[in-house]
């Protein structure tokens, strides 16, 4: 005679069945790096296209005796200031077009394609930004304070409204090149292994 015994499983007992946990991978701050990219571009966007427009609109006539003869400040009297317009216009167009890259890189943030892509077009057009602020902040001094070695006089006395919104144009544009700065440093953190 056999006897059986029957003893039920404890519910607290693990019936052999695996927990598979995967290792956090590597790298997980790359996500937010281009986040950050994401959202300094839309700023240097803003930076940019508003230096162009606000030098783009910069204009200021002063009567002289009557109101035929008028002196005329534009920014369209500069070449130099022409060439801040034509170049920030054409910084913040490639910033727009830039956006969709700095997407592919949240959504693949181990992708080195974009990444190295977007850090060589935003070295050039660091350069181009760069010299266009450099020249219009030189000329912007020269209305502000005149040579007198050359005999330019500061046109800032008289063309007051001229000269503040050339000097906000100005700053802007700086601005973004310090954010294209912060874009490339980034990027190259980013492509670090």
């Amino acid at each position: 005679m056999s006897t059986t015994i029957d003893v039920p499983e404890s519910s607290k007992v693990s019936k052999g069945k695996t927990v598979l946990v995967a290792p956090p991978r590597p790298g997980g701050w790359k996500k937010g790096i281009a986040i950050m990219d994401f959202i300094l571009r839309l700023g240097a966007i803003a930076a940019a296209l508003g230096a162009a427009a606000t030098m783009g609109t910069s204009d200021q006539k002063l009567p002289f005796f009557t109101q035929f003869f008028q002196f005329e400040a534009s920014y369209d009297n500069f070449s130099t200031f022409q060439f801040f317009v034509i170049t920030m216009a054409l910084v913040g167009g490639y910033l727009v077009l830039s956006l969709p890259f700095s997407i592919v890189t949240i959504v693949r943030p181990h992708a080195v394609g974009p990444r190295l892509f977007l850090i060589i077009l935003d070295t050039v057009f660091l350069t181009l930004a760069t010299a266009s602020a450099a020249s219009a902040a030189a000329i912007v001094y020269l209305a502000h304070n005149g040579n007198q070695n050359s005999n330019w006089l500061a046109i800032c006395n008289q063309f007051g409204d001229f000269c503040s919104q050339t000097s906000g144009a100005v700053v802007s544009s700086f601005v973004a090149v310090v954010i294209f700065v912060l874009l490339i440093v980034m990027s190259a953190l980013a492509l670090k292994k």
